[in-house]
């Protein structure tokens, strides 16, 4: 049985078909809602149960696979596993027919980025990389590909670790953990816990790349059998990555490289690099770490480095209107994203947050709202959340859409002013996914030309 219907439900059902299994297929959305994805289940004969779950078909199950978006908790879930039936994630279902190493990176903020950019460093050293899972290409589709690389680099979320059972990357990147996702998780330690999930397969000749700097990422990963790497300032007597005024420092040994012989201590540039904000600074350290270890040279890395220009959604520049800049943030989902990316601007911000809140503290933006931010605009289901925590420490209004909090922003700003979009929360109450809201506040823009 196959639990939730999006791009990797949809490729999970498929994998198992042609692999001969007897698939079930469902979701609580209706044929309407998901679009023509379902009629390739039709044509391949996958059995749907669309618009309501029916326990009866998840009790007698042999096997449930659940897709990132799909909690473990909902009630047919919970009553199967009563009656012994496993439940899984696509995650673990590929890595069992995964044979070559695994680099697994998650962390609340900035796993795109540093997965992109590994992908990019093992491609530029001339490594044949798949790039993929939670990044939007899911690693069951690598696996039915049947086009083997030297490398998997692996996006990994929370949702996709609560149900591993033997997941084990050879490498895993932990980047940093904060308030998230607490709409899901009863509190903090439960969401860190399944972050630090990552590590528990791992055995002594894996890798475990490691922010030094977060006091939950070190309290979680004291006992991991895993060897560490610690960025971005290892103390003298750990190996790791070291972050200088425009350089990243490498000190490793050579038998933690699987792939390929290394020296001792080897440097890149950042400085040239289209990094805004030291976070993506601290992103490369980990990502230049990890590419390292699995066959990636000094040139790669640096010419990858070269390359950057950042994700989409992520601080994404988008437009220079009356000398105001446009920046698209809308992978920020949280709190902390938000944090970190006012941090990264100089000049006063006019902020656009909203959406549907995750369990957010908005609280604790007030520090640097206030010391960054002139105007705020809020839309979404958290516009009253939002507002009843920064509401004093900001001018703020509320906005009926993006486009009507964009043509606000373009009211109030002055030149020199940044115009930023950063939610702070998910974009389900008005959109599929924070790419289509992206795309909405960069069309609002453009429209102002």
């Amino acid at each position: 049985m196959v639990v939730g219907l999006g791009r990797t439900g949809i490729a999970a059902a498929r994998f198992l078909k042609k692999a001969q299994a007897s698939v079930v297929a469902t979701d609580t959305a209706d044929e309407n809602e998901l679009g023509n994805q379902i009629q390739m289940l039709k044509e391949l004969e996958i059995k749907t149960e669309l618009g309501s779950h029916q326990t009866d078909t998840f009790e007698h199950a042999d096997l449930i696979i659940i897709s990132p978006g799909v909690s473990n908790t909902i009630d047919p879930i919970v009553k199967a596993q009563k009656r012994g039936v496993p439940v899984i994630s696509e995650v673990e279902l590929a890595s069992r027919f995964i044979r070559e190493p695994i680099v697994a990176v998650t962390g609340t903020n900035g796993k795109t980025t540093t997965t992109e950019l590994i992908g990019a460093m093992l491609k530029r050293s001339g490594r044949n990389v798949f790039v993929g899972g939670n990044i939007g290409n899911p690693l069951i589709g690598y696996v039915e590909k049947n086009e083997p690389a030297e490398v998997v680099v692996a996006e990994i979320s929370s949702f996709q670790l609560d149900t591993i059972k033997n997941f084990r990357p050879k490498v895993s990147v932990l980047l940093n953990i904060s308030a998230d996702h607490l709409d899901r998780y009863p509190n903090l330690d439960a969401y860190a816990k399944a972050k630090a999930r990552i590590f528990e397969n791992q055995q002594k000749d894996d890798i475990a790349v490691l922010n030094g700097a977060d006091v939950r990422v070190c309290s979680l990963t004291q006992n991991i059998k895993s060897k560490k790497l610690i960025y971005p300032d290892p103390r003298a007597n750990e190996y790791g990555a070291i972050l200088m005024n425009g350089r990243i420092l490498l000190k490793i040994k050579d038998k933690m490289a699987f792939n390929s012989k290394i020296q001792n201590r080897l440097s890149v540039v950042t400085s040239a690099a289209g990094f805004r904000g030291r976070h993506n600074r601290e992103n490369a350290c980990a990502a230049a770490l990890a590419a390292l270890v699995t066959g990636a040279t000094v040139e790669g890395i640096q010419n990858a480095l070269n390359e950057f220009k950042g994700s989409a959604h992520r601080l994404e520049y988008v437009a220079t209107i009356n000398n105001v800049k446009y920046f698209n943030d809308s992978k920020a989902t949280n709190a902390e994203a938000v944090i970190r990316a006012l941090e990264c601007f100089s000049s006063p911000v006019i902020l656009i947050m909203g959406g549907r809140d995750k369990g957010s503290n908005f609280t604790a933006l007030n520090d640097v709202v206030r010391k960054h931010t002139k105007m705020l605009y809020v839309t979404g289901e958290a516009a009253n959340s939002i507002t009843a925590a920064l509401g004093k420490t900001v001018p703020t209004q509320t906005a009926s859409s993006m486009k009507d909090a964009v043509l606000k922003a373009y009211g109030a700003a002055e030149s020199g002013d940044v115009v930023l979009l950063s939610p702070g929360c998910a974009s389900f109450d008005m959109y599929e996914n924070y790419a289509q809201r992206g795309d909405d506040f960069r069309q609002a823009v453009n429209e102002l030309k």
